[in-house]
This record gives structure tokens, sequence and C-alpha cells, in this order.
């Protein structure tokens, strides 16, 4: 099997060829896990247990366990909630949002530039959620 393309490469990929079966020529295999086998994997990468994960994200829980089955799908917020409670650095957390389908964190926006500061910082959901109140801001739970 050929080693999977970067972004860049397959966009690259993408504007220079003429049908799209060339495309797949050059791209045999694409992201086909889900939510929860991300999770899991990265649960399992990181040495961590979820009860710890779901305590230091201050899910309920049921409901985070409903999310790793995959029963659940959560929104943003809740994945980047859960993502503080794995201690997820912040170019972990941009590969579990661009991998499921959400928006990056963008530093221009002022919200998510909250976010990243705390990311860089290791804060905590609960420290996170202090400077969003103090700043205006939505919090994440």
């Amino acid at each position: 099997m050929k080693n999977m393309k970067t972004t860049t490469e397959l966009l690259k990929i993408l504007k220079t060829k003429d049908n799209y079966e060339e495309v797949i020529e050059t791209q045999p295999t694409f992201i086909e896990s889900t939510l929860s086998e991300y999770l899991e994997d990265l649960i399992e990468r990181k040495n961590l247990k979820k009860v710890d994960v779901i305590c230091k994200s201050g899910f309920e829980r049921s409901y985070a366990y409903q999310i790793f089955s995959g029963k659940k799908i959560p929104s943003r917020d809740k994945l980047l909630t859960l993502a503080f409670g794995m201690k997820l650095t912040f170019e972990e957390v941009q590969d579990l949002l661009r991998e499921n389908g959400y928006a990056e964190l963008y530093p221009k926006n002022k919200r998510d530039n909250i976010i990243i500061f705390a990311l860089y910082k290791g804060q905590s959901v609960l420290e996170l959620n202090e400077s969003l109140l103090m700043m205006n801001e939505e919090l994440l739970i």
C-alpha cells in the first residue's frame, strides 16, 4: 500500500489532474476512522484512562461514554472539552478538529485565541471557562 499523501500534496494533485480517476490512482486510501475510533486511538497513544478524561472534562459519565462509543456526536465545543480532559497539545487538538470535520482553532477569533492560550498553558476546562467568562465569551460547557 502506498503512503498516504499530505494535505498539501493531495491539494496539488487535485489541481493538476484532468479527471477524478487519476486522483484516486495517486491516493488509494482516505481517512475512514470514526470519531470513537479516533478518540480510542488518542487515549491509547497517550496512555490515558477514560474515567480520568471524563472527570477532567467535567462531562456526565453516561454522556461521555456515549461519545466514546459513537452513540453521540459531540459539537465542536464538546470535542474541545474532551481535548482539555485529555490534555492534548495545540497540534493534537487541531488534528482532532480537522479529522472530524470541525473548524480548526483560529487565533484571529477572540474566543479561539483564548482557547489556544489555555492549551499552551496546560490549563484545565475550569480555568479556561474562567478566562472565557472574564472576557465575556461563551463557555465550553
